[in-house]
C-alpha cells in the first residue's frame, strides 16, 4: 500500500534499512534496484525524486514504473540481502519547503481572488505555478505573497491524512482529485485542503518564507516564478553579488545604480545614432567611388565576409544616384555565396532574370521585384565566377 512507504510514514527519515527484491538493468544499461520498502521519494506530482546513497553507492534517479519504485544507481550493487539507504537530506528538505510553499501560495491566490493553479513545477533553482487568469496586477501579487507569509508565520500544523472516496465530502478540497483509491490529503487547517502525494514538513513555519520573483504571461494564463525557504537566501545572495559587481563597474553606490544605468543607456543611444550616421556616410562615399570607377552601366564587385545589409544598402544607394546603372554585388564566405542585383529607373531589364540564373548556379533561395533582387546559396563556384554569370544576363 502507498501509505506504508517509509517517506509517507515519516518525511524526516534520513536513513533506513530494507531488503533487495530485484536488481536489473534498464534499456539504457543502467543498474536499478527494487526494495521491499523505501524512504526514497520517486518523481511525481511536480516534485523531483530524492537522491542519496545505497550501501555507499550513489542513487541517481528514483521513479515508479508499473507500481514498482526503481532506484537507479551509479553502479551495480554488490549485495543480495539487506541494504542501508541514506537520503540526501538537504535536497529532501528543500523539496519539502518548496512543495508546501506552493500549496500555501496557491491557496492564497484562491482565497483572495479565486485564481486557481493549473500546474506546478519544482525546478532546480526556481518554482512556478500557472494560474488560470490572463492578467495579474502588482497589488494582487503583493497581497497573495503577504497572506502566504502570514500563514507561514503562524506556524500552523501541516497534516496528512489517508481517506476514502466516501469521506471526501467532509473536506473543502481546493480542486478535484485524479485518484479514487488510497487518497492522501495534505491539510493546513482552515486554510487549505488538497490531495497530494508529495513530502511536506510538519508545520508551515518550516517553510520559512515565500518570495515571488517574477511573472510570465502565457496563453490565457500567468506563470508565477517563486522560491521558498533556503532558496530565498540563495536568491538574495546571488542578486546581492550581481548588485555589488554592477555598483563597482559603474562606480556608483547601490542606491544610485538606477540613475547610472539610465545615463549609460542614454549615452549608448546617442553613440548608436552617431555610428549609424557615420556608417551611412561611409556607404554613400563608397557608392560614389564605385560609380566613378565603373566604365559601363554595370557597377559590380565581390565582397568577402561582408555584412549583407550593408551590401543591399550600397546597391540601393548606387541606383538612386544614377538611374541608368545596374548594381551587381556578390558576398563570398567560406561556404556560402550571396548576391544582390538592383537597377536604376531608366533601365528596362528585370533583375528577376539575374536572380533566376544566380539561384540556379548556387542551388539557392531568394526573391525580389523587377527593380531589386537578393538571394543566397551554396559555394559551388567562386564569387567572381558567379558575378560574371550575373553580368552576362544584362549585357
Amino acid at each position: 500500500m502507498l501509505q506504508d512507504r517509509l517517506y509517507y510514514k515519516d518525511a524526516y527519515v534520513t536513513s533506513f534499512t530494507s531488503r533487495i527484491v530485484k536488481q536489473s538493468q534498464d534499456s539504457d544499461g543502467n543498474w536499478y534496484v527494487i526494495l521491499e520498502n523505501t524512504a526514497f521519494y520517486p518523481t511525481g506530482g511536480g516534485q523531483p525524486h530524492d537522491t542519496g546513497t545505497m550501501n555507499g553507492i550513489e542513487v541517481l534517479n528514483v521513479e515508479e514504473v508499473d507500481g514498482e519504485i526503481r532506484h537507479t544507481l551509479a553502479e551495480k550493487l554488490n549485495a543480495s540481502g539487506e541494504i542501508k539507504g541514506v537520503i540526501n537530506w538537504g535536497r529532501r528538505f528543500d523539496h519539502m519547503q518548496q512543495h508546501s510553499g506552493q500549496h500555501i501560495l496557491t491557496a492564497a491566490f484562491v482565497e483572495l481572488f479565486g485564481f486557481h493553479t493549473e500546474s506546478f513545477h519544482l525546478g532546480k533553482e526556481l518554482c512556478t505555478i500557472d494560474l488560470s487568469v490572463e492578467n495579474l496586477k502588482d497589488q494582487q501579487l503583493e497581497a497573495a505573497e503577504k497572506l502566504a507569509n502570514d500563514i507561514i508565520l503562524k506556524n500552523v500544523p501541516i497534516e496528512t491524512k489517508w481517506v476514502t472516496e466516501d469521506e471526501l465530502d467532509q473536506y473543502s478540497l481546493r480542486k478535484e482529485l485524479a485518484v479514487t483509491d488510497e487518497i492522501r490529503l495534505v491539510i493546513i487547517p482552515e486554510f487549505d485542503y488538497n490531495g497530494c502525494g508529495g513530502t511536506h514538513p510538519n508545520t508551515t513555519g518550516q517553510v520559512s518564507g515565500i518570495k515571488i520573483l517574477s511573472i510570465e504571461k502565457q496563453k490565457r494564463k500567468v506563470r508565477v516564478h517563486f522560491v521558498c525557504g533556503g532558496r530565498i537566501l540563495q536568491q538574495l545572495h546571488r542578486k546581492n553579488t550581481i548588485l555589488a559587481e554592477t555598483s563597482r563597474q559603474l562606480s556608483a553606490s547601490e542606491d544610485s545604480i538606477n540613475n547610472s544605468v539610465a545615463k549609460l543607456l542614454e549615452t549608448n543611444r546617442v553613440l548608436e545614432r552617431s555610428l549609424e550616421e557615420a556608417r551611412e556616410s561611409l556607404l554613400t562615399y563608397e557608392a560614389k567611388e564605385l560609380l566613378l570607377k565603373s566604365e559601363s552601366p554595370l557597377v559590380k564587385d565581390v565582397f568577402y565576409e561582408r555584412n549583407m545589409q550593408d551590401v543591399q544598402k550600397l546597391a540601393r544607394l548606387i541606383v538612386s544616384m544614377d538611374d541608368e546603372v545596374i548594381a551587381l554585388f556578390v558576398v563570398e564566405t567560406e561556404n556560402r555565396l550571396q548576391f544582390v542585383a538592383a537597377k536604376g529607373t531608366a533601365i528596362g531589364t528585370s533583375m528577376k532574370k539575374v536572380s533566376e540564373v544566380a539561384l540556379l548556379a548556387i542551388n539557392g533561395k531568394g526573391g525580389g521585384k523587377d527593380e531589386f533582387v537578393q538571394g543566397g546559396g551554396e559555394r559551388t563556384m567562386t564569387g567572381k565566377e558567379l558575378l560574371n554569370r550575373m553580368a552576362e544576363c544584362v549585357q
